[in-house]
This record gives structure tokens, sequence and C-alpha cells, in this order.
């Protein structure tokens, strides 16, 4: 190989592959040092030298060297460092590095070396191509990216993005879409896999990311940030929603994600399958919001749970088909989309919930308060539904509900304020360690009242719990947990000892007996 050849092919391998020059010059030198080697009769080591600027090229066999004392496995590649020494004097030595011989070069190799080079040039350069791809996709992961169709299988599509060829599995496809070869599409890259065959970019059509980014592609103001998309729903290939704001009061986020004449939403629905789309203006109101995202279904009343985090959504019975959506799409969007879980009921269905939940509430004041089910009626229908309510509202309120005087607002509040406390206690009992627990050999007081405040209170409950339980717990180490819960269960080894020797006994007396 001659030196305008080895620059001639880093050139053009360098181009076709877009690969580093640098990286092809190390394939070739690889390639050389490997022909170089199977030129020779021994196992040699060989290092291959090419000055980048005129194509020459040297090579050198290579000794490792090893301690005086080692055995040298391989006489062909090791050498002692004494030997170095008297071998190559003028050279600086120490273990483990090498010393070097020059090698005579040859402008041509034989077919076996030659063979051997193209295999050796041809793994680098994959490495390096899988390298690059690796580097260039792996910050992209989120974003989306348009390809063609390169080819359709039974189990993915494979997309052609910039040269490079990513998976779209059918699990990632629009429902009822199909793809032909030569289409371009546009996906959301969701995971860059590096692996050995090379990096496996996989490609999703479904998410609601994809939704978004079409958006910010088709309209001007979501690209440049003056309107805001802030969440999306997906039902692939049959309805989506999506919440948008404007930062600009001027400037109407729904008509401009429309278009005139539907322009933009249809060029972002003919991109995700004719996939309909409804564009909801984002409010702060939670219940607000819901009403909008449940459209063009009508609401009569909304009821919000915060704890929960969930609404009862009521409306006409005419309603109630539509509120729902075919398969429960619509109110499904919408709970996804807003982020509460929504129940929609018909006035009748709210009005028998209402009440069954104002009995249960008068049946847990009575048992609470000891009182009977007229007051605690009284009370729920006034909104006094929790002893908290009782114990802790301003006075006054109490003395405006109608029927009811001084004396009895002051033992209603103290019979609140005294469950409130024995409930409390009751709490604080739960969460205190045993004294068995406490005592325990190799419990300290820290942990057993971390114990205890996972519900394990006693030796009983902390035998009966595995290591892995116990770790995922509480935190602690594997190996004290471990230690912990053999000592919880020696009392059961001793049961079980002291069982045996009783059974000895009873055998040794029946013995005697017959004796």
């Amino acid at each position: 190989m001659t030196k305008d050849d080895v620059l001639m092919m880093a050139d053009v391998l360098s181009r076709e592959k877009d690969i580093d020059r640098g990286i092809v010059f190390e394939a070739i030198e690889a390639a050389l040092a490997t022909a170089t080697r199977k030129r020779n009769r021994e196992d040699i080591e060989v290092r291959v030298q090419i000055d980048r600027a005129s194509g020459d090229y040297e090579a050198f066999r290579q000794w490792e060297i090893v301690e005086d004392d080692a055995a040298v496995e391989n006489p062909a590649r090791q050498m002692t460092f004494a030997a170095a020494e008297i071998s190559y004097p003028d050279d600086t030595h120490e273990i483990g590095g090498v010393v070097e011989e020059p090698l005579e070069t040859v402008a041509t190799f034989g077919r076996i070396e030659a063979q051997a080079a193209k295999q050796v040039i041809s793994q680098k350069v994959r490495e390096a191509e899988r390298a690059r791809v690796y580097e260039e996709f792996k910050d992209r992961v989120g974003q989306m990216v348009q390809g063609v169709v390169k080819r359709v299988g039974n189990r993915e599509a494979i997309i052609d993005l910039e040269g490079v060829e990513a998976s779209l599995p059918r699990s990632n496809w629009i429902d009822r879409e199909i793809l032909r070869s030569g289409d371009r599409v546009k996906s959301i890259l969701t995971e860059v896999r590096s692996e050995p065959r090379g990096p496996q970019l996989i490609l999703d059509r479904r998410c609601p990311e994809l939704v978004i980014k079409l958006f910010q592609l088709e309209v001007p103001e979501v690209g440049q940030g003056v309107i805001e998309i802030l969440g999306a729903a997906r039902d692939p290939g049959s309805r989506a929603k999506i919440s948008v704001r404007s930062q600009d009061n001027r400037i109407d986020p729904v008509g401009a994600c429309v278009g005139i004449r539907g322009a933009r939403v249809q060029s972002v629905s003919n991109e995700i399958n004719l996939e309909r789309i409804d564009i909801i203006t984002w409010v702060d109101s939670p219940a607000e919001f819901v009403i909008k995202a449940l459209q063009p279904a009508e609401v009569d009343s909304i009821l919000v749970d915060e704890e929960s985090r969930s609404m009862d959504v009521v409306v006409e019975e005419s309603q109630l088909s539509l509120a729902i959506g075919r398969g429960g799409q619509n109110v499904r969007l919408a709970s996804e989309l807003s982020g509460w879980e929504l129940n929609i009921m018909t006035d009748e269905a709210a009005a028998e919930k209402a009440e069954r939940e104002a009995q249960e509430a008068v049946e847990r004041l009575m048992t609470q308060l000891n009182i009977d089910s007229e007051v605690a009626g009284v009370l729920v229908e006034e909104g006094f539904v929790t002893p908290e309510e009782v114990a802790y509202v301003p006075v006054q309120e109490l003395l405006d509900v109608e029927g009811f005087d001084k004396d009895l607002v002051e033992q209603l509040r103290v019979r609140a304020r005294d469950f409130l406390d024995i409930r409390e206690i009751a709490e604080l009992e739960k969460s205190r360690p045993e004294a068995d627990l406490q005592a325990m050999e190799g419990m300290d007081e820290a942990t057993a009242a971390l114990f205890a405040s996972k519900g394990i209170r006693s030796m009983e409950d902390l035998a009966e719990c595995a290591t892995d339980e116990l770790v995922e717990m509480t935190g602690i180490d594997a190996e004290q947990a471990s230690e912990l819960i053999m000592t919880a269960r020696k009392p059961w080894f001793e049961e079980t000892d002291g069982a045996v020797e009783s059974q000895e006994d009873v055998a040794g007396m029946e013995s005697a007996s017959s004796s």
C-alpha cells in the first residue's frame, strides 16, 4: 500500500462515512499492523504509525517489559527488564512498558494479509459509525424527527433519518395507520440504545408530545412562545385535546392554532392520520377548565374534592352520553388533560350520592360526639360534617344555627375536642414501640421508633418481616435488618426446642411405666 493509497483511502472513508479523518487513520494503522503480523511467522505485536500529511508509515515490533523474576509466557511478545536494559541500553525502561524495534515496511501485501487488513478497516469504521450515531442522537430524545419509510415488516417499520435507520414498532403506530415504503413521517424519538450491533433509535407516533411538537412547527406563535401549549391528551387515530394559553391578550390562542379556515389544525391532523383535535383555552380555575374540556357537553354543576383530586360533574340526562363520549373517550381525555379524576353523573344520581354521603356523615357524628340523629342531622345540614369543624369554628357560627343555644353549643364543642384528643392519643400509641421491641438485643431507641412508625411495634411484628421487606420499608442496612429479624425470631426456636424436650419427657415416662 503506497502513501498515496493511504491518503486517498482516508479521504474517501472520512467523506463517505462522515467520520473524523483521524479515526480513519487509526483504523488504517490497525489494519496495516494486522497485515504486518500476518506476514511474520511468529505471533508478534506490531505498531504502525502513519504521517497524516505525507501518508508515509512506519512499523515497529513491540515487546512488553516484565519483571526479571517473572515467567516469560510469550517470548515473541515479552521481554524481562534485564534483557531490555542489555538489548536497548539507550532507552528508558519500566515494568509494564514496551520496547520497540523498527520493521521493514512493504508496498504490497499478499491476499491473506490484504483480506485481514480490509476486515480490520471495516470493523473500525463500523465502530466509529456507531459511536457517531449514538453521540448525534443521544441528546435528541424527546424531540420530533422526520424520516422516510425505508421498509415495513410485521413487527416494525424502518425509518431512514438522515442516513440513519430508526425503528418504529407496530405498537407505536397510530390506530388504523397504513405505512408504505417512501412515505414521509414525523415521530418522537423516545429512546437511543447503545447495542453491540449499533445504536438503535426507537420512534413513537402515539405519544401526546407529537401533537405538541406538530403545533410548534405549524403555528409560528407557538414556536415563538407567544402561545403556550400546557398539555395534550390523545386517543391516537381518533381524537386529541390540547390546552393553550396566550401570553399576549391581543391574540386568541384557539383561533391562532386553528388558522384561517382551519388550515393549521388540519395540517396537524393530516400528519396524525386525520385525528380530530379539540383546542381548549386554559384557565386557572380547575372546575372552569374541566367544563371547557368536556365540551360540547353542557355541565350543570361541579363538586370539587381537593383531597382526592376528583370532581363530580353533574349533567342533564340528555347530555350524559355526550359528556362521557364513545367508549368513555371524552371524559377520559378531559381527565388526562386536566389531571383530575372526573365522575360524570345525572342530577338524580348526584342527589342520591349527596343524600347517601349526608347520612354517612350523620352516623359518623352520632358515634364520634355521642349525640342523637336529630342534632347530628342539623349539624350536617348546616355544613358541620367533622369533629374538627364543630370544635374549632367560631362559636357564633354554631349559635346562629336555629334551635342551638349556648349550653348545647358548648357541650358539642367539649365533646368534639374530647374525641379529637382521644384520637390523637390513640394515634400516638399506634406509633409507639412496645417494651419488648425496645428491650430487644441490638435495638436502639431511634431504630425502634423508626420501626414503630412503619407499623412494626413488637418483636412478633419484626419476626414476621422478611429482610428485603424491612430494608425497603425502613431503609436500614440489609445485614442489620437480617440480624434484628433473627434476634426477634429467637423465641420461636426456643418454643420449638421446649416442645421437643416435652415430647421426649413424655416418651420416657411411657417407657418407664411399661417396664
